[in-house]
């Protein structure tokens, strides 16, 4: 599954793992995206949406 939300482009991020030595390693950040059933233009399509656009009623469910 692609790690993009499809309503407001969240992504995957990413930076550096900081040890206590601080030594750096890279890592990243990953969004919660779910795979939902969505009302879109009037249709029912299955999108990629991260949970905060879920929360924030960026997107209607369907059901």
């Amino acid at each position: 599954m692609a790690n993009v939300c499809e309503i407001c482009n969240k992504g995957v991020l990413s930076g550096m793992n900081v040890s206590h030595s601080h030594l750096k390693t890279k890592r990243k950040w990953k969004p919660n995206i779910q795979r939902v059933r969505a009302v879109v233009n009037g249709e029912v399509k299955h999108i990629n949406v991260c949970t905060r656009c879920l929360r924030s009623g960026k997107v209607q469910r369907s059901i």
